[in-house]
């Protein structure tokens, strides 16, 4: 972004709105292009970025000037730790704030609710989601991203060859067998003799749908073709007048393509024929469209499973609902030519079978891969509690669909936290964060401890703790190392606020030794027991040999559990809860300068008072909730004051009442394929040899928090590592500060036998998690091999529970 610093008077200020509104009519316009500024002294100030470029860079005395600057968009300004570069702070913070100033980027946001969702991202205990919650119009995507969405009904110039590994893959796939049933409806047409034409039409069909690529079906005398004419390129030159503020400043002539319709005469009257008075139509609709329909229906279900193949899933629902009920002789079948100069509308037009893009193919702003997944959700719950003795399925097969569900269901939790949270204001989000951040994990290990009670058995109480621990060991070891190898790949090197990752840090450390505690406790007091003591009779100087030893609180003192520990446990479940609401206090109000994330003006006229502030003040209803305060913010070339962002254009995909509704909805399934997976666990667990440790380390620990890895790393790929490390160290805070605290609060009103008391593996295991963590998160910077050695020594503890031996109770 590229700023400029000016001494001006609250007129000028007026004027440079002005004129910068008439500017900007179109929202689409690079900013840069058409940056015009009154003719008055101005120094440009801008510094490169790691991150996001050119960035400005104010001195300590200006932090209570007026910045002009110029875009049609929302930004989000977010300063981040440790680059020696200043903060635009009030003076409250003095001179201090410059020499420990943070580095100011900036982050586009297209509208209010968009503006919402990334300043919650920044907001600790609020989930992290990278996806948007509004509908991006198609014009302001990138081309990549309008071919997604093509409906295959347009002619573009070719450009490549159309023999391609992935249209190869379509022959294989599909090409021949749809192909062969055209021509195997053929003859049957031919035979009925009055069907005759449209056996024609599956012969041309079948030609067609063996190798679509490069042709194209049409409808006689119905095709409108575009040329595009691109002007020659122009600069437009304000006059004097323009500077002094005119609001008639919009530049008449511009540099984009022009598309421009060439008419087409329609057909005579005469020549068009209505096929459905024919007997022949319902000859073609009882033997072969059926048939036909069947076929491109399973073709169809089959590409956009696939996800990549999302093209040739488009091409048979065109040809099922248009082309086949279309008369015969209106569907012509041509071959395109390579040199065509203009775009030309037609029915059905193919060029790529497979674009591996789709996985970022959305609908209703629902990612296409949960989507695609949820039948199997659906699927699973009929055939678990219908089938009951495993006559359809095996327990092995249920547990693994179950496990599988977790993840699309997950993802929609996840998106129902993040749209009513940009919709509301701050209590609302902070209410919804803390009611359903944790309910995926939750409704699991409830289920698993009431499995376990009604069994009479510690195996379940053993996977739940086995699971916390998985958690806590993926989310600070796993998460932000392959976080940082991605983007240390393509970024080379990243930094982040390290005063924020050292506020994630302190709470991690906190949460280990409270939920470690009775553990320790249970070591000191506790007798060491062992199964079995041998040794060689008559010979009294050799050593007793003892197997399956551990440290048993009851033989020494039968009241020890109930008098020492359980009252050190409901204490830790208090102090725990408490610290967490402390941190809230200290990011969100007291030290919020710390994250520094504002909401800047995008156009350059403030009003008095445009300056950012930092107060930590959390102002309901408004963007700058908590740590956000902003004087002005703009939306789509729109000023508005008071800390608010202007409505602009744009079409929420979940409302507030939706967003709410699936977030119920995706629970109670949540809580169906817990208690499935809970409940078909037992046979892999005595029929496989793999440790149940590591099946709940992995497994049973890691699945629930796929989509959140996935955001961790799309936030790395786009250089903004601070959202990546906060993804992990969030789950993990939240797993030992409200997760644990929650299940000690459901054991002492219905008693399950849950003990807070875990194995020496996951103690050590936790412990030099985290200390090797805050060791990597001391400089504020990081690397793929700061990265590599998070994962391996994520690795080498899975190593460690691979081969462990199953708990006793198992």
């Amino acid at each position: 972004m590229f700023l400029r610093k000016c001494s001006r008077t609250p007129g000028d200020v007026e004027n440079l709105r002005r004129g910068s509104a008439a500017d900007t009519s179109e929202n689409s316009v690079d900013p840069e292009q058409h940056h015009w500024l009154p003719q008055q002294q101005c120094q440009d100030e801008r510094f490169q970025h790691p991150e996001l470029g050119a960035v400005e860079t104010p001195s300590p005395e200006a932090s209570a000037h007026h910045y002009c600057h110029y875009t049609p968009k929302c930004f989000l300004t977010v300063h981040r730790g440790g680059q020696g570069i200043t903060r635009s702070t009030p003076s409250q913070y003095g001179e201090e704030a410059w020499h420990e100033g943070t580095t100011k980027t900036t982050i586009r946001a297209d509208n209010e609710v968009e503006a919402h969702r990334e300043a919650n991202n920044y907001k600790f205990g609020f989930r992290k989601w990278k996806g948007h919650v509004t509908e991006k119009p198609i014009e302001d995507r990138s081309e990549i991203i309008k071919e997604l969405y093509s409906d295959l009904s347009v002619v573009k110039p070719q450009e490549g060859s159309v023999i391609t590994f992935g249209n190869i893959i379509y022959v294989i796939l599909f090409g021949w067998w749809i192909s062969l049933i055209y021509f195997l409806i053929c003859p049957v047409m031919f035979l009925t003799i009055i069907g005759a034409p449209y056996g024609k039409l599956c012969f041309r069909l079948a030609l067609y749908f063996i190798w679509p690529f490069g042709k194209s079906i049409e409808k006689a005398g119905e095709v409108v073709r575009r040329s595009i004419a691109k002007p020659p390129k122009c600069e437009v030159i304000p006059e004097e007048s323009d500077r002094s503020g005119n609001e008639d400043s919009a530049p008449l002539l511009m540099s984009s393509p022009i598309p421009v319709e060439i008419p087409v005469p329609e057909p005579a009257a005469g020549k068009t024929s209505n096929h459905w008075c024919r007997v022949s139509t319902y000859v073609w609709l009882l033997l072969g469209y059926p048939v036909l329909a069947v076929v491109h229906s399973l073709a169809c279900v089959l590409s956009w499973l696939l996800v990549f193949t999302i093209p040739v899933a488009k091409m048979n629902a065109r040809t099922m609902t248009i082309v086949l009920l279309m008369a015969p002789e209106d569907v012509q079948v041509h071959k395109l030519e390579k040199t065509a100069v203009c775009e030309t509308k037609v029915i059905l037009c193919c060029y790529r079978a497979f674009n591996v893009y789709y996985y970022k193919y959305s609908v209703q702003g629902i990612n296409i891969i949960p989507l695609n997944l949820l039948p199997l959700v659906f699927i699973t719950i009929i055939i678990g509690y219908t089938d009951r003795k495993h006559t359809f399925c095996s327990a092995e097969t249920k547990f693994i669909t179950a496990i599988i569900s977790i993840i699309p269901l997950s993802y929609y939790i996840g998106m129902g936290i993040a749209s009513i949270s940009a919709q509301s204001n701050f209590a609302v989000g902070a209410v919804v964060n803390a009611t359903f951040g944790s309910i995926t994990e939750m409704t699991f290990y409830i289920t698993a401890l009431l499995q376990g009670h009604n069994a009479k058995t510690k195996c379940y109480e053993e996977i739940v703790k086995a699971a916390l621990t998985g958690t806590l060991l993926g989310c600070i070891l796993f998460v932000p190392g392959i976080c940082m190898i991605i983007g240390g790949i393509k970024h080379r090197e990243q930094r982040f606020n390290s005063r924020s990752a050292g506020v994630s840090s302190a709470l991690l450390f906190i949460s280990v030794g409270g939920v470690f505690a009775p553990t320790l406790f249970s070591k000191t007091f506790g007798d060491l027991v062992c199964e079995s003591c041998t040794n060689v009779p008559g010979n009294s100087s050799v050593p007793f040999i003892c197997r399956d030893c551990h440290y048993d609180t009851s033989t020494a003192d039968p009241q020890l559990i109930l008098s020492h520990i359980e009252p050190l446990v409901y204490t830790i479940s208090v102090l725990l809860p408490a610290a967490y609401l402390i941190g809230l206090i200290f990011t969100l109000k007291t030290h919020s300068h710390i994250y520094d994330i504002h909401i800047s003006d995008g156009h350059g006229g403030q009003a008095p008072g445009g300056q950012y502030a930092q107060e930590g003040t959390s102002t309901t209803g408004d963007v700058t909730s908590g740590h956000l305060l902003a004087a002005n913010t703009c939306i789509n070339g729109s000023i508005v004051s008071n800390s608010h962002i202007a409505t602009g254009h744009h079409v929420v995909h979940w409302s507030r009442t939706r967003a709410l509704g699936v977030l119920i909805v995706a629970t109670v399934l949540m809580a169906c394929c817990a208690d499935l997976s809970t409940e078909n666990i037992q046979p892999i667990l005595a029929h496989s040899s793999i440790s149940l440790y590591f099946i709940s380390v992995t497994v049973l620990a890691m699945v629930p928090e796929i989509p959140e890895i996935v955001n961790g790393i799309l936030f790395a790929l786009q250089n903004n590592i601070s959202l990546s490390l906060e993804v992990g160290s969030c789950i993990a805070v939240q797993v030992c500060m409200i997760q644990i605290p929650l299940l000690i609060l459901f054991n002492a009103f219905y008693d399950v036998g849950f003990v807070l008391v875990f194995s020496d593996i996951h103690l050590w295991a936790s412990i030099f998690s985290v200390i090797l963590v805050n060791y990597i998160f001391m400089d504020g910077k990081s690397d793929y091999f700061q990265g590599t050695a998070l994962v391996v020594v994520y690795l080498i503890l899975l190593a460690l529970y691979f081969f462990a031996p199953s708990p006793r109770s198992c």
